[in-house]
């Protein structure tokens, strides 16, 4: 919600109306190790208890039951553990719901003060309250639980290459630190977006940006895309990623209309979160009163998942495709691409990796694509240049479109004004 408070004045104080919480201390080290102790003893005491009283029974009865009673210790304590944790993580949601609610206050109070003293005041106050309901939103469903969903196939969403200048080096990590991290990061809005440039050729002006999000752990590392983004898709989160980035990318395109500045946007969408009835209604709720920023808006699909989409989803591509939304296609991998599916449906980029596009073998069918789509009007992008002799080799085949570290680094976007 920091993006919320960048509007507030200086030194305006924020209204406190939830009853303040009386924090519980977390279960330390040393509280673990007791009862961890506690029940080793108890299960030691059980077997020796069993064998001195039966002498004749067989010595590994008495060893399975002492087991048995250090499981049933450990099960209970992992069962206190997980009560606590989930204790703690809905104490920290209200607090999140209460502030959002402050926030929401102090703004509706802030904004429509500012309506009559401005032309565009009402404008401005009804595009800020629909985010702060999508925030409301989207913050109320952490709370609910999600059924853990297969996962996703191998190359559904391209992750944002690392900047080795941004990211510091994180200690490995397992499955459910991940999770418990993202789930965190959720929860303290800790979802950062970067942004990377889709320049021109070759004139390399800036033409586009491509948003990525990431991960911010508690300690300030960052978990990279390539590292979360199956697990959030198993875990039912992936659409409360993306949905925050899309919130997060009209702010930035408002801000980039605010400055006048002629730029668009690329921003990674799921089947989860074209499937997610409840966000998408809000969404284009909130962009009919923004009609003016729907070009600016360019949202991005896999080949896979433009190949694997079924009639549900293909219908919501043509429902947003109505309302003036285009499309870019991304992670090709089959260069046989159905153009005339993606016409049908308004996508209008189609982006390649520059090893697809300058391997030898392939040069004849990438001629034939880039005369097809020039002709049928579609932009053709070509990803990761590094080198500038890669760039030379890419501007003789004729594209006009470019991306990679060479043109720049994915860069953490600021919070709007």
């Amino acid at each position: 919600m920091k993006a919320l408070t960048a509007d507030f004045r200086p030194g305006t104080a924020v209204p406190t109306t939830a009853a303040p919480t009386t924090p519980v201390p977390a279960m330390t080290l040393l509280t673990h190790l007791v009862y961890a102790l506690a029940y080793l003893i108890a299960g030691g005491s059980a077997g020796a208890a069993l064998w001195a009283l039966r002498p004749e029974a067989d010595p590994l009865v008495a060893w399975l039951v002492g087991a048995l009673v250090v499981l049933a210790g450990a099960l209970i304590h992992e069962a206190v553990t997980r009560l606590e944790r989930e204790r703690k993580a809905a104490r920290r949601i209200a607090r999140l719901n209460d502030r959002v609610e402050e926030l929401a206050l102090l703004l509706e109070r802030r904004l429509a003060a500012d309506s009559g003293a401005q032309p565009d005041g009402g404008v401005r106050y009804d595009a800020v309250m629909q985010e702060v309901k999508l925030l409301q939103s989207l913050v109320a469903r952490l709370t609910e639980r999600r059924a853990p969903r297969p996962p996703s196939a191998s190359g559904e969403r391209r992750p944002a290459p690392p900047s080795a200048a941004a990211v510091p080096a994180a200690p490995p990590m397992d499955d459910a630190a991940v999770l418990e991290a993202v789930r965190d990061a959720l929860k303290a809005d800790r979802i950062d977006v970067y942004l990377q440039p889709i320049v021109s050729l070759p004139q390399r002006k800036h033409r586009f940006y491509e948003v990525f999000s990431r991960v911010r752990a508690a300690d300030g590392q960052q978990i990279m895309p390539d590292r979360y983004l199956d697990i959030a898709e198993r875990e039912g989160l992936i659409a409360t990623i993306d949905n925050l980035q899309l919130v997060r990318c009209v702010q930035l395109i408002r801000e980039t209309e605010r400055r006048q500045h002629a730029i668009g946007f690329f921003a990674n969408i799921s089947a989860a979160t074209l499937a997610d009835a409840e966000f998408m209604r809000q969404f284009l709720n909130m962009m009919a009163q923004n009609h003016a920023l729907v070009p600016k808006l360019v949202f991005e699909l896999s080949q896979h998942a433009v190949s694997a989409g079924g009639a549900v989803t293909m219908g919501i591509l043509s429902q947003l495709a109505r309302l003036g939304f285009r499309f870019s296609m991304d992670q090709v991998t089959d260069l046989a691409i159905d153009l005339d599916r993606l016409l049908r449906h308004e996508f209008r980029c189609i982006k390649l990796d520059r090893a697809l596009v300058l391997d030898p073998a392939n040069a004849g069918r990438i001629r034939e694509l880039r005369h097809r789509c020039a002709a049928e009007g579609i932009d053709l992008i070509v990803e990761k240049i590094e080198t500038e002799n890669q760039l030379v080799d890419v501007l003789d085949t004729g594209f006009d479109f470019g991306q990679g570290y060479l043109f720049g680094e994915p860069r953490l976007s600021r919070k709007p004004e």
